[in-house]
């Protein structure tokens, strides 16, 4: 009852006009933020941190927030409409999004994704709200060993239960594992796989590869087609919005599922981006239209969009409860948290009680506004289609040289950005999966790091992914997804062998 009036209390604030005004600016300028890929939720957050030095710390931090919540559903624009993953989390959306756009269904498949990315997010702050002491108690107790137990589950899950080859999985895995392994190593500072190249000290960023993988290998696979100068369709009306309404309550279990991996991902801290691809993973394989995944099936939307926002709302609860920013994003509100004096951790719910539940009360307010933003603007989205594609493709082209000079201001990624393109190109050729490429390039440094950090505690022992039940049990689960296919025959054939084995005589 305490945190119901708490939480009534912070609605008091939230709901000031002055609030009401930044949290729709702080919409508008993050949906414009995830859309230019590149720029990112964070980087977006840190370069207007500065606007909101001379608001109120209240008003400043649901504004970034704001920011915040807009990136998270702009991500999905591009990913949609051009196969651009305007945000890390939305690549997993362009799998079936961006097919869904090809066959004039863009309304339909950016409504999914907003109105997912709505329920993931309010799934997360109603638990922030509820259960927030209990589960930050929870997240201290993984270390390194954990960590690295819940990235090689979403490895696992990738291999174990992808419909695509194990073989083409594992290599295009491997390949973006030894991409990951480029630039400085973090725990001995030697050099790695770099060729004299300084550029390439800090490694392949995450962002150019995905711009050129995604963006530049599309275009060059339409242009081999030859360049259509017709427009796509695109339906421009609100019944496609109040009829995706009604298809949406169909896949209730795979938007409940997606929520708890978000959440369960978001605190861990694993984040938004193996949030999206293990949900999406696990929606195509449990999924009865798993078939259908990859070629415009709604649900590979809603899976990825609903657990990369629960991810990425779930992350702020270590941040205020603990201090420890479960995303980069949340790490830039950390630091405008200390900018004004705040220290998160504990004493903060008890000693800025009015800051906090604030807070939380706009995170409610500013996902509806979002969603009341994005929803409005879908017609205005889905209208870009019916420009012909020989003035989109020039177009999209400058925004990935732009996307990609804007991460390290440097013409360098841009010429990387061109090579990966033809890497994707090359795979979408040959028929390789890029998703396990990117994923790995996304996690496989996090994930070394976690490893050797674990093994320098043990003494080199493997046991201290055994060593406790909560790692034990997260190891024994990666085990069975990787294996999930030869344990499913298994029992298939052994049911099968039980069905057929003769009665004994005289039996009824």
């Amino acid at each position: 009852m305490e945190e119901l009036a708490n939480l009534f209390h912070g609605f008091s604030v939230a709901l000031m006009p002055f609030n009401i005004l930044v949290m729709v600016i702080g919409i508008v300028l993050g949906v414009i933020i995830g859309v230019l890929p590149g720029l990112g939720g964070a980087n977006g957050v840190a370069i207007l941190l500065p606007l909101t030095f001379s608001m109120p710390p209240t008003s400043a931090i649901i504004m970034l927030s704001c920011i915040y919540w807009g990136a998270l559903f702009g991500g999905a624009i591009t990913s949609i409409l051009f196969n651009i993953p305007g945000e890390p989390w939305s690549v997993a959306t362009t799998f079936d999004g961006y097919p869904m756009a090809q066959k004039g269904k863009a309304g339909e498949a950016l409504t999914a994704a907003f109105t997912s990315s709505f329920v993931g997010a309010l799934f997360a702050i109603v638990m922030i709200t509820l259960v927030a002491p209990l589960v930050a108690r929870f997240a201290l107790q993984f270390g390194p060993a954990e960590k690295f137990a819940v990235y090689f589950l979403a490895f696992c899950s990738f291999v174990g239960l992808s419909k695509e080859p194990p073989f083409k999985t594992v290599a295009a895995m491997m390949a973006g594992f030894a991409l990951a392994a480029v630039g400085l190593d973090s725990m001995t500072g030697q050099l790695r796989l770099t060729f004299g190249y300084t550029e390439l000290l800090n490694g392949f960023d995450f962002l150019i590869a995905v711009i050129g993988l995604f963006g530049i290998g599309e275009i060059l696979l339409t242009m081999e087609d030859g360049l259509s100068f017709r427009g796509g369709k695109a339906k421009i009306n609100l019944r496609v919005v109040l009829h995706t309404w009604l298809e949406l309550p169909r896949y209730w279990m795979s938007s409940l599922r997606s929520c708890v991996i978000g959440c369960w991902m978001g605190i861990t801290p694993a984040g938004a981006t193996p949030a999206s691809f293990m949900s999406y993973g696990i929606a195509k394989r449990v999924s009865k239209n798993g078939k259908n995944f990859g070629q415009g099936e709604i649900e590979g939307v809603i899976a990825p969009e609903t657990a990369a926002h629960a991810a990425g709302t779930a992350a702020l609860l270590p941040m205020l409860s603990l201090g420890v920013p479960g995303s980069p994003t949340a790490a830039v509100l950390l630091g405008g948290l200390l900018i004004w004096g705040l220290q998160p951790g504990p004493m903060l719910f008890v000693e800025q009680k009015e800051f906090v539940w604030g807070l939380i009360a706009s995170m409610y307010l500013g996902n509806i506004v979002g969603l009341v933003i994005v929803l409005t603007c879908v017609p205005i989205f889905a209208a870009i289609l019916r420009v012909p594609f020989s003035i989109v493709a020039p177009l999209i082209l400058v925004l990935c040289a732009i996307g990609a000079y804007s991460v390290h201001n440097s013409t360098f990624d841009v010429m990387l950005m061109l090579g990966f393109g033809v890497i994707g190109y090359l795979m979408k050729k040959c028929n390789y999966p890029m998703a396990p490429l990117v994923l790995a390039i996304v996690l496989g440094d996090k994930a070394e790091e976690a490893f050797r950090q674990s093994l320098l505690g043990s003494q080199g022992s493997l046991g201290v992914f055994f060593s406790n039940g909560l790692v034990g049990s997260i190891m024994v689960l990666a085990l069975v997804a990787l294996f999930w296919s030869p344990i499913n025959d298994g029992f298939s054939r052994l049911l099968a062998a039980r069905r057929e084995r003769p009665r004994p005589a005289g039996a009824e």
